[in-house]
């Protein structure tokens, strides 16, 4: 077992590896010993290794999500080895793989993420000449799959940095970078970033010829960086990125450039002695859904430079506010405003389920949110619909679509309450599919079933007290106390020796115990196979899902700003291509 270790250990490198043990997660040598100060571990041992005593600790799988969320937040990262195999037969140890690397700018669970701030992973790269260097920065956002990239002069990549605030950077391993950076730092491979390599990793992903549909063509420095950064991050989840299914690129006009001290002194989303409140985010989130909130601390840290986007806003603003007044004999006292704002409090984070199911990882009670959302979809689009006059209303109207079926699917599969895992069971609806149901009813039926035998097993016996009963570790079991054992039958068999009692099986009840058993196991297995397709069918919809959150995160931005609009009795600026103010 230990050589196994080694030989995953060897693949993890520097990142701590937790190495899935039954119900706990590993560390030994150094890892345990870095591990047991940085999470209070109790450190212990195994075996030895030439007469030293190998260093051991653990922590519960159950919990593995809080000490991530210590560890992340350390900066530290963390390989995941899961078991592969089958315990019961498995001839050695079992199979084990390192199935995704957790690092600060990779998180993906919604346990590990703040709901109203992004986690981006940026990559950096100086290109060009001695006479014209370029630096190349491309961003990552692997909980929504935005995926942008950017090229400027090597002095204003720091600025350019503070802008995207990532949560890690890659680099180089020669590279060297001109600035400091508090968060973590990864450093990968030079031939990651050569520009053929690079190139050729972006086209693979994107299925494509050429990269001149993305618009990068013009930033070799770019498309370096963003190469690099895509195989850093696929690698992370052991996994290509099906739901990165576009690069944008963003030119050094279109945003207003701040440079660091600005930004800081600003208090935009930090104040200056490093409280998230009160800042001008803080002040303006009137948000209902993480999305919205997630999108208005983008566009502080994005101020437009163009006229068009930001007029496309006021405009909309101006509906929201103009449809509350139009159509406030609909809706009552209320308003549309307002309940649209109410409407939106009930979808989910859709961004990070969409990205979450590209990804494999999403749980069935998010699938159960994600179904309730649908079904409450028709609604808000009615409700922006006599608004779609403006231009952006209009067009996010038309991203608030998704398949009908889609919502007809999950409500066939997903149980009304699921359970929080499918090793739970319970998380596909009755009736979904016929064999899960007979064998789940050959589960269930064991209670009236051992209730049965305890009525003939005292009737039988002439004990009154008999009782049939279940646990994990010793099966079912007839319990008789030790003043009753004269009278157990020549057909029961010990199975268990208590201080005041004994513990028997009878063949009927081993017989039955075999069948519920297997029809558990079977649940099990069928259970889970039936939810890795569904993930096949749900795969197909990331995309119009991701496009939906898009929507619905800047409809509810929009609204929280025309809810300010309306309350504080603000007026929309008139823009000017002007160098001066008359």
């Amino acid at each position: 077992m230990m050589q196994q270790y080694l030989r995953l250990k060897n693949e993890a490198g520097p990142l701590l590896l937790f190495y899935r043990m039954g119900d706990f997660y590993e560390m030994f040598y150094e890892d345990a010993e870095r591990g047991a100060r940085l999470l209070n571990l109790t450190l212990t041992k195994r075996g030895s290794s030439n007469g030293t005593p190998i260093p051991m600790a653990g922590i519960p799988v159950h919990a593995m999500e809080q000490y991530l969320a210590r560890l992340v937040a350390l900066g530290e990262s963390i390989a995941i080895c899961e078991q592969i195999g089958d315990p019961a037969t498995s001839k050695g140890p079992v199979e084990r793989r390192i199935v995704r690397i957790v690092t600060p700018g990779t998180l993906t669970d919604d346990a590990l993420l703040p709901a109203k701030a992004d986690r981006a992973l940026a990559s950096i790269f100086i290109g060009g000449n001695a006479r014209a260097p370029r630096a190349g920065l491309a961003w990552l956002n692997l909980a929504s799959g935005d995926f942008r990239v950017t090229e400027c002069a090597p002095a204003q990549l720091e600025s350019e940095l503070h802008r995207v605030a990532p949560a890690e950077i890659i680099c180089a391993e020669s590279a060297e970078l001109p600035f400091s950076f508090d968060g973590a730092r990864a450093r990968v491979p030079d031939w990651h970033f050569e520009g053929d390599s690079a190139r050729a990793h972006l086209l693979a992903h994107f299925k494509t010829d050429t990269l001149a549909g993305f618009d990068v063509e013009d930033m070799p420095a770019g498309v370096c960086a963003a190469g690099a950064l895509l195989r850093y991050a696929a690698r992370t989840q052991s996994q290509a990125l099906a739901h990165v299914q576009s690069l944008s690129a963003e030119r050094p006009g279109q945003y207003v450039l701040l440079d660091p001290v600005t930004r800081r002194n600003l208090e935009l989303t930090q104040t200056l002695s490093g409280e998230d409140a009160p800042t001008l985010f803080s002040l303006l989130d009137a948000c209902r859904t993480p999305m919205g909130s997630r999108l208005l601390r983008r566009w502080l840290h994005h101020p437009l430079r163009e006229n068009a986007p930001a007029l496309a806003r006021q405009h909309a603003i101006s509906a929201l506010l103009a449809g509350r007044m139009d159509v406030e004999q609909t809706f009552g006292a209320a308003g549309l405003l307002e309940t649209l704002r109410a409407t939106l409090n009930a979808f989910p984070d859709i961004e990070r389920i969409a990205a979450r199911l590209a990804l494999r990882s999403v749980r069935p009670r998010e699938l159960a949110s994600l179904r309730d959302a649908l079904h409450a979809l028709p609604a808000l689009r009615e409700l922006v619909a006599p608004m779609s006059s403006s231009p952006r209303l209009g067009e996010l109207l038309a991203q608030l679509s998704v398949d009908p079926d889609l919502a007809g699917l999950l409500t066939r599969a997903i149980a009304p309450e699921p359970a929080v895992a499918i090793r739970d069971g319970g998380v596909l609806a009755a009736g979904f599919d016929a064999e899960l149901d007979e064998l789940r009813g050959l589960a269930a039926d064991g209670g009236d079933f051992l209730l049965q035998l305890e009525a003939r097993e005292r009737e039988r016996t002439g004990i009154s007290n008999l009782r049939v009963e279940f646990n994990r570790v010793h099966g079912f079991y007839i319990e008789v106390t030790k003043g009753q054992t004269a009278k157990v039958p020549e057909d029961y068999r010990r199975r268990q020796t208590l201080k005041n009692a004994e513990r028997y099986i009878t063949p009927e009840l081993k017989t039955w115990e075999d069948k519920v058993l297997s029809a558990q196991d079977r649940s099990l297995a069928r259970e889970k196979w039936l939810f890795e397709q569904l993930l096949d069918v749900l795969a197909e919809h990331v995309r119009p899902l991701s496009d939906c959150a898009a929507a619905l995160a800047e409809l509810d931005t929009l609204a929280a700003l025309a809810e300010h609009a309306r309350r504080h009795d603000w007026v929309a600026p008139e823009l000017s291509e002007q160098a001066d103010i008359d």
